[in-house]
């Protein structure tokens, strides 16, 4: 149905403009009725539906209506599947119909900076590449069915502790590289009807009413034509978030906000207009919501069940499969240890906690599958889930089903208690009743399989002692099908890590400035987060991101690229060969990396840039095509305000995770950007030498120059390489004081506007 907002919004008072930008209630906009403006219902849910009725709370301490819950994005990630993201998109969008529900509030895709994060189960990734590809799938998914979504948090929120003053402070290269890139993609090609800001502070503004981010970067740079929405309580001043491009306010503020903002327009503190198109972005996505609605839609919750434990079986990671002891044959008997398994952890807590429609108990999944075969399953918890105390009577009980048992399979991980949004980890052990019995146990058992129930890294002290790990992340409301039919063989696993697991928290590159000091965060170690800090520092993970095994083996061959030499206005394409070695069916996500090999900037030893999954069935091979465009290349140029490749040689790597790189290629790119040189009086001979057009007029300067002064006497000929380096970083200043009064002040500033001279070249 077409409507005129811009009569609409002439029609309203001041007072109804102000009112629309803020809520009704906890859930609701408001409404005006005179006008025919309805009031839509926005609610959490970004791996399920958060709807409450009644009295609401934002932290979900109280409950909400039954919805399928999937696995949270640190786990869906894991899958590295596009079509699979987009289908659990498309379930939500229906649930959300079915509930009435006009915006879904999510995915997020803050970075994870540090593994201490306490949300890091709700967002997908270390990598703003394979982030950005999950949470466009999502949005797209989501957006299909008529139920638009709120992409968050925008931006650089990394942490819980401190969350609603922290500042974070990030030079601007990293930002747009790493914590920026990860809304840039899922903005242009997914198009999330609003967009919520984030608590924190970012570069000494609140993001909340950071002009810079909401207008001149998300509006003007990408193109959003949706609302931005403040996360809830995020507001510091109403009329300069408003200002800056914060349209809605969330939640009600009963009033005390719609006056603020009426007082600044009648003051001439707001300009009317700036309300005028705020009021429009708004009622622009509440009439679509309005106009996509499908009255008395219906869900088939047990489709969306089993689409919950298709995407968990994807999404877990086999970490060790040490003398191929999984598969668990069907004649063994098998002591099922840990309390998880008779009350998993299958999501994390906070705004995102779900109401499932069901839950598959790990226990009672495993004997179903077992019981079709000769397979015994005894159960011992072991371990209590309320507390860290190590309970004697339990791990001795555990023990002895342990040693009477063929294999035991042990269940840890980290409790509901450890990880949550609104704290942050401190460390990235497992409890230590856990820890415990996993060692006990190896006493009297040496085949232990664990599995692992958590949403972000932890170190693994324990490993040498057992002979298999299956990560399950927190893996939904199916989580027990799946593993079961993991452990079994039914599914092959497929999953590959998203994040890098170290070896001890002590190497992750944030540790030294995780959580900051009083309200200030200082990201210094810049670009180099998770494998691109592991992987430069060579430093070796516990296990490196793009990792998982497999119950077959693949082989890589006939790497081909369509152009070796090239320019950054060309697209490359680049194709390689897989082939299943092995017996059983399973499907492998192949992964590219681009290398630069030689930079005029810091960048790291390499970045993803592209992924594929394929389903291969035992000696079957296909052809994997990546395409890649002149981003995949860039860096961000600062001094450009733009994305720039420079001329040189990058090596495409095709890799079975970060670490395992199997095949490379090298082209040449030639860039055809144009940029202008400055050089000042502190610039090197090494800085002009460097530049095409700097070097015709430097060189015969500098020859006259070591003539003149005497300097590098005897190195020249018999150390060139020590006089070209001595010389390489000296300013151009330095011909004052070495020339001997042959080169003056004037002649040094003639020469400098020569070399600035309107001459626009190719860097």
């Amino acid at each position: 149905m077409r409507r005129d907002i811009s009569t609409l919004i002439e029609q309203m008072t001041l007072e109804e403009k102000a009112g629309l930008c803020s809520g009704l209630n906890f859930w609701h906009t408001k409404a005006v009725e005179r006008l025919g403006i309805p009031s839509i219902m926005v609610t959490d849910g970004p791996h399920g539906l958060r709807k409450q009725d009644g009295n609401s709370d934002h932290l979900g301490l109280l409950n909400s209506v039954p919805a399928t819950c999937f696995p949270s994005a640190a786990g869906m990630a894991c899958s590295w599947d596009r079509d699979l993201i987009y289908q659990v998109g498309v379930a939500l969008g229906e649930e959300c119909q079915a509930e009435n529900v006009g915006v879904l509030l999510g995915p997020g895709v803050n970075l994870k900076r540090s593994p201490l994060c306490g949300r890091n189960f709700e967002y997908f990734s270390e990598d703003p590449y394979l982030t950005s590809e999950m949470a466009t799938q999502h949005i797209l998914g989501v957006q299909s069915q008529g139920v638009g979504t709120s992409l968050k948090h925008f931006a650089v929120n990394n942490q819980e502790h401190r969350r609603m003053s922290v500042n974070a402070v990030v030079d601007e290269r990293t930002m747009r590289e790493i914590y920026l890139t990860c809304f840039e993609t899922p903005v242009k090609k997914g198009k999330p009807w609003t967009v919520m800001c984030a608590y924190n502070q970012v570069n000494g503004e609140f993001a909340s009413q950071n002009e810079y981010l909401l207008t001149d970067i998300l509006k003007k740079e990408w193109g959003h034509d949706g609302f931005v929405v403040s996360d809830w309580g995020a507001v510091v001043d109403r009329v300069k978030g408003l200002a800056a491009g914060l349209e809605l306010e969330m939640p009600s503020t009963n009033g005390y906000s719609d006056r603020k903002i009426v007082q600044a327009v009648q003051n001439g503190e707001l300009a009317e207009e700036v309300l005028n198109d705020a009021v429009g972005r708004l009622l622009d996505v509440i009439f679509r919501a309005v106009d996509n609605a499908k009255p008395n839609a219906t869900v088939d919750l047990e489709a969306h069940h089993r689409l919950a434990m298709e995407v968990a079986q994807e999404s877990m990671v086999l970490l060790k499969n040490e003398g191929g002891i999984l598969p668990l044959p069907t004649e063994r008997k098998i002591a099922l240890i840990g309390a998880f398994a008779q009350n998993p952890r299958y999501q994390g807590g906070g705004s995102s906690h779900i109401n499932p429609t069901k839950l598959d108990n790990v226990y009672e999944e495993m004997c179903k599958v077992a019981g079709m075969g000769d397979v015994q399953i005894t159960y011992a918890p072991g371990y209590s889930l309320e507390h860290d105390d190590i309970d004697d009577a339990a791990v001795q009980q555990a023990m002895n089903e342990a040693a009477a048992a063929d294999v035991a399979v042990v269940l840890a991980g980290l409790p509901d208690r450890y990880e949550s949004e609104g704290y942050d980890r401190k460390h990235l052990r497992i409890p230590a009743n856990q820890q415990q019995l996993i060692e006990a146990i190896a006493e009297v058992q040496p085949n232990i399989v664990v599995v692992l129930m958590n949403g972000s890294a932890i170190e693994m002290p324990w490993i040498q002692s057992v002979k298999a790990v299956l990560e399950g992340h927190l893996g939904g409301q199916a989580l027990g099908s799946a593993i079961a039919n993991l452990l079994f063989g039914r599914v092959n696993p497929s999953g590959k890590l998203a994040e890098t697991f170290p070896m001890k928290l002590a190497h992750n590159p944030s540790y030294l400035n995780f959580p900051g000091e009083g309200d200030t965060v200082e990201y210094k170690e810049g670009l180099f987060v998770g494998y691109r800090y592991y992987d430069t520092k060579q430093i070796a993970p516990l296990f490196p991101f793009g990792y998982g095994l497999s119950y077959t083996t693949f082989e890589y061959t006939n790497l081909t690229v369509n152009h070796t030499a090239l320019t950054d206005q060309d697209t490359v394409t680049v194709q390689v060969h897989v082939k299943n070695t092995g017996t059983m069916a399973g499907k492998e996500i192949i992964q590219l990396y681009v290398r630069d090999v030689e930079s005029k900037v810091i960048r790291p030893e390499k970045e993803l840039k592209g992924f594929v999954k394929v389903d291969l069935q035992p000696g079957e091979e296909k052809v994997v095509s990546f395409s890649l465009d002149r981003r995949a290349f860039a860096y961000y140029n600062v001094e450009l305000k733009d994305w720039h490749v420079e001329t040189g040689d990058f090596d495409i790597l095709i890799g079975k995770s970060s670490r395992q790189i199997e095949l490379e290629q090298r082209i040449h790119i030639e860039s055809t950007v144009q940029v202008q040189r400055i050089f000042t009086r502190n610039s090197t001979f090494g800085d002009i030498l460097r530049d095409p057009y700097g070097a015709q007029i430097a060189e015969p300067l500098l020859r006259k120059f070591r003539e003149q002064s005497g300097l590098g006497d005897g190195l020249e000929q018999d150390a060139p390489e020590m006089m070209l380096a001595m010389m390489n970083d000296m300013p151009i200043r330095s011909l004052l004081a070495f020339a001997q009064g042959a080169f003056t002040d004037e002649m040094l500033e003639g020469l400098l506007m020569q070399l600035n001279a309107s001459r626009v070249h190719a860097s």
